[in-house]
């Protein structure tokens, strides 16, 4: 059960990073572009494959009754919020909002 929560916690690095990477987007100024692409490439990537990984074995915990036993209720809340971000966050960019 150590591994639920090392990719906990790999996945709350992930969605830090997205969250820096939406800043990013939005026009953070960034000096070193080899700082910045990792920042895109850990926000966007790496937590759109840790997240849903993550919140799947979750859910197979929860359904056990073992979640809390393996993983601090703030990171299990955290990462769960940041999923639903992400999917806000993917229906916006493939939305069609013409006006």
């Amino acid at each position: 059960m150590r591994l639920v929560l090392f990719l906990s916690r790999v996945a709350f690095v992930c969605n830090v990073f997205f969250l820096l990477a939406l800043l990013v987007r939005m026009g953070l100024p960034s000096k070193d572009e080899a700082v910045t692409g990792t920042i895109v490439v850990a926000g966007y990537a790496l937590a759109a494959l840790f997240n849903p990984l993550v919140n799947g074995i979750y859910l197979v915990l929860l359904l056990r009754k073992r979640l809390l036993a393996n993983v601090p209720r703030w990171l299990a809340l955290s990462n769960f919020v940041f999923l639903l971000l992400q999917v806000q966050y993917i229906l916006f960019i493939n939305g069609n909002y013409a006006a």
